[in-house]
């Protein structure tokens, strides 16, 4: 049985996706009114309503600072990988060489996951083809993979960006998570570093 807590986060957590759809029915109506603000928000709430939608935990967090470096990283990432892509598609004798890489994410958040799987496919050269949303892994199709240190210097770009995006606005959880220590095992890791410092003496 849920607790009155829970059923007013889980009604909170509904009101981004309900703001967003009623945003993206003006937008697509392309005028602003009030009719059309009504309808668009009627709309919103038969479709969070009357659809099964999968809850995602907001971390309640921002970092001005990390959350403004996520997003130029993003753009000059975005323009580095445009050039590259284009230099491609006019380069004599082009070897194509293309690959399906599986990345596991180091955080366990479904908005961390949609963040990165987001702000990776939105670099050209590669986009995402399959999540498994249990395990945090991303599978992605990548362009111009053509050893075993182009797929690892991939890889940690894109566990970079997952870096920068729980820096950004993830949970404490989550920067946590990215530290090694969860915190509800921030405890008994210092119990265990005391007792190994006794041990040792």
């Amino acid at each position: 049985m849920t607790t009155k807590h829970e059923r007013l986060e889980a009604v909170g957590n509904q009101i981004p996706p309900l703001i967003a759809l009623t945003v993206l029915w003006m937008l697509l109506w392309g005028e602003f009114s009030w009719l059309n603000l009504l309808v668009g928000f009627v709309v919103g709430m038969i479709v969070t309503v009357a659809f099964y939608l999968v809850p995602v935990q907001l971390s309640g967090r921002l970092h001005p600072l990390h959350t403004v470096i996520f997003f130029v990283r993003l753009i000059v990432d975005i323009a580095r990988a445009s050039i590259e892509v284009s230099w491609l598609a006019v380069k004599p004798r082009l070897v194509t060489s293309n690959a399906i890489l599986k990345i596991r994410l180091r955080t366990r958040s479904d908005l961390i996951l949609t963040w990165t799987g987001v702000a990776t496919s939105i670099v050209p050269g590669s986009i995402v083809v399959d999540i498994d949303r249990e395990s945090s892994i991303l599978f992605l199709h990548v362009l111009n993979m053509h050893s075993a240190r182009d797929i690892e210097r991939f890889r940690r770009r894109v566990l970079d960006t997952e870096r920068r995006i729980v820096r950004g606005f993830g949970s404490y959880e989550d920067v946590e998570r990215m530290r090694g220590v969860l915190p509800e095992n921030r405890l008994t890791a210092r119990r265990a570093a005391r007792t190994k410092g006794k041990g040792s003496s």
